[in-house]
């Protein structure tokens, strides 16, 4: 099927890019104060080896203000400018500052009443190792025709990250499907413009990645109908880097089959 594996090529195409999750090179927790970065073994942060000075800078948490400052010496960009001091996070903000130095960046991110530095790496040992993803062969009786069942009142189901932290996330409504005459069902999430489905199969940890995978479906249309199709049933970041704060399948989401379509598990890194 010719649609699956042009998927698959831009599907690995976005992993390679800039913002892709191959070059996801770290992830900071931030604590309260001061927080000092680089690549010295006694830095708060400690930045990869090589890549930047050892003692860079600090990055400052307040409460839920981020700040930073740099040390002297060291060029750090912001928006293509050198910069030495900065405001990196306030809840009223439309978009998280970067910063940069070589072939590193580096923002802050907020989950849940966390705070966390990610970097990201253009020279990043899962991207220039990357070797492409091993699938199971695409075959047409995977893609299923599903009815959307709407929630008839607004839900919010219970969604844990491979951090640990659960979050309640609204739920447009359940997905229900047949497979070799049994009958199953799937929630699903909204993301963007599509249905966004965590799931996870008896191939979990055999072939395909242990904490489960992910689908996306169109909308349904006026009857309620949209196709599941498992051949793009993809591996969570986390199969990649270590870095990422996967979200994990709710429980209503294990299906007791195993789903032998879709990415195979990558597990190199």
């Amino acid at each position: 099927m010719a649609s699956v594996d042009k998927w698959h090529q831009e599907r690995e195409a976005k992993l390679k890019s800039p913002d892709g999750w191959l070059t996801l090179a770290g992830l900071f927790w931030l604590q309260e104060g001061e927080n000092s970065f680089g690549s010295a073994p006694n830095d708060n942060l400690t930045f990869p080896e090589g890549r930047i000075p050892g003692r860079a800078g600090v990055i400052q948490l307040k409460g839920d203000t981020v700040t930073t400052s740099i040390n002297a010496g060291v060029e750090v960009l912001l928006q293509g400018k050198p910069v030495h001091e900065a405001l990196l996070y306030t809840p009223d903000m439309d978009t998280v500052p970067r910063l940069s130095h070589g072939t590193l960046t580096w923002y802050v991110i907020k989950r849940g009443n966390r705070y966390g530095i990610r970097l990201r790496d253009l020279q990043n040992d899962a991207l220039v190792h990357f070797k492409g993803i091993k699938r199971f062969p695409v075959r047409a009786e995977w893609r299923i025709k599903a009815h959307f069942v709407a929630h008839p009142t607004p839900k919010q189901i219970a969604i844990t990250n491979i951090v640990g932290q659960t979050s309640m996330q609204d739920s447009p409504g359940t997905l229900i499907f047949t497979l070799n005459g049994q009958q199953y069902q799937l929630d699903a999430l909204l993301e963007g413009e599509e249905l966004f489905i965590i799931f996870a199969d008896k191939t979990n940890g055999l072939e395909t990645y242990g904490a489960g995978r992910y689908l996306y479906a169109d909308k349904p249309g006026p009857d309620g109908s949209t196709v599941l199709d498992f051949n793009k049933a993809s591996n969570p970041p986390c199969d990649f880097v270590s870095y990422a704060t996967c979200p994990l399948p709710p429980r209503q989401n294990f299906l007791p089959i195993m789903i032998e379509a879709g990415e195979k598990s990558y597990g190199e890194y």
